[in-house]
């Protein structure tokens, strides 16, 4: 399973990006060889517009089968359901205790966007 994780750092001990589409990287962690990579986002940080959707493609792309994140508007929401993604909202602390949280299963899984739009 690949778990993807928005985030202010490089690693574990990073925190937790609050905003999927403008988050700085996501840690892709990879729960079958137990590794992680890091993929940039900050194209997106100051984008104008398309922050969300282009930062969903990104995790699209990774092949993720998961999302932690703070928040998730509409239309990256969309992009994400559509392929697959589960995801999982009111991730908080650092990279390595939001992976926890939802290991433990303390995390709910998204049904619906929690943000409006240009969040």
């Amino acid at each position: 399973m690949r778990i993807a994780i928005t985030a202010k750092g490089k690693g574990l001990e990073g925190e937790v990006d609050p905003r999927f589409g403008r988050a700085e990287n996501f840690i892709i962690f990879d729960t079958e060889k137990d590794d992680l990579a890091v993929v940039d986002n900050k194209f997106n940080v100051n984008a104008v517009q398309g922050a969300g959707v282009q930062a969903a493609g990104k995790v699209v792309g990774e092949r993720a089968d998961v999302l932690i994140t703070g928040h998730c508007g509409p239309k990256a929401f969309r992009v994400l359901s559509e392929a697959g993604i589960k995801v999982y909202t009111g991730g908080t602390g650092t990279v390595g205790e939001a992976l926890d949280m939802y290991r433990n299963g303390s995390l709910d899984e998204a049904r619906e966007p929690d943000v409006g739009g240009h969040w």
